[in-house]
């Protein structure tokens, strides 16, 4: 896949097969699209090319609330889409200014004269343009006079529900990370790098490695003990995680520690991706570090038994 760093690097020698969104999280709805989109791309004997934004316009519209946290970051959600078999991304840098495009102008100096769509595909909420004016209907009286065709997919559903980034956030927000996996058709994830932490868990028997996340608008779980599953240099392990303060050891700072299962290894400085399985219980205080280490004893064999 090949990606580009604005709308002005973008020059197609190819019949450009286009659809364009945020595609936070990549979940069913968004494959579907990538489906259809790669499907028609060969139709017309082109190429697929996704138009996105970055960053979100929310944060950008609205400054001051910053409150938005995104299931994937925009170098998360670039592998998943090389992944579903996206040929071109554009990521087009989202401001003040572009936000005040009006669609029809949008649509023919953009898609048009600058990305020379020839087969559009949209999901179906899709809006574009000043102040979300745009939709499909607009796209598909403007498709004669330019010469694309177009083509809306329909929500994807899952228990009768259509599928949304925004459901998605809110399923992980209320604890339902395995309901999250289903809407997003693979496992919520997150990166970062293993960080020198207090070494309490080393010093109960549980040592782990403490992660750090540079992106600010990452969506982070809630605080509690989760089973999951760390990639370290290709080779994935069962673990269990703990995110929270560590009330505990009377720690103020909330952390993101991974207790990887049958692993000694030294991690510090190196990348570790942390799929998420299930939520085992919230965080609590213990009366002692006893008590802790028994319950982290029933935490491991859980996980144990989850990730066989």
């Amino acid at each position: 896949m090949k990606i580009y760093n604005s709308i002005e690097e973008f020059s197609p020698e190819f019949n450009v097969a286009l659809t364009l969104g945020t595609f936070d999280g990549v979940h069913i709805g968004h494959q579907s699209i990538l489906k259809q989109l790669n499907q028609d791309a060969k139709k017309i004997g082109g190429e697929s090319v996704l138009l996105t934004f970055y960053p979100h316009p929310r944060h950008v519209l609205f400054p001051d609330d910053q409150k938005l946290k995104l299931l994937t970051t925009i170098e998360e959600r670039s592998k998943m889409l090389e992944s579903y078999g996206l040929q071109h991304l554009i990521v087009q840098e989202f401001t003040p200014a572009f936000s005040r495009i009006k669609a029809v102008n949008f649509v023919r100096d953009v898609l048009v004269n600058k990305l020379k769509v020839k087969k559009l595909i949209i999901g179906y909420d899709h809006h574009f343009g000043r102040n979300r004016e745009g939709n499909f209907e607009d796209l598909l009286k403007l498709s004669d006079l330019y010469s694309y065709s177009i083509e809306k997919i329909e929500p994807q559903r899952f228990k009768d529900i259509s599928v949304s980034s925004s459901k998605i956030r809110k399923l992980i927000i209320n604890n339902e990370i395995e309901e999250a996996t289903d809407y997003l058709g693979h496992s919520f994830c997150l990166k970062g790098k293993v960080v020198k932490g207090k070494q309490n868990g080393s010093k109960i028997g549980f040592p782990t490695a403490n992660i750090q996340i540079e992106n600010k608008w990452k969506l982070i779980p809630n605080d509690g003990v989760y089973a999951v599953m760390v990639t370290h240099n290709t080779v994935k392990y069962s673990a269990m995680m703990n995110i929270g303060c560590n009330p505990t050891f009377d720690s103020k700072q909330r952390t993101l520690e991974v207790h990887i299962l049958d692993f000694n290894q030294d991690i510090y400085g190196d990348e570790l991706r942390v799929e998420f399985v299930k939520r085992i219980r919230e965080e609590k205080k213990f009366h002692s570090e006893q008590e802790l280490k028994d319950t982290l004893r029933i935490d491991e064999n859980k996980v144990r038994n989850l990730l066989k």
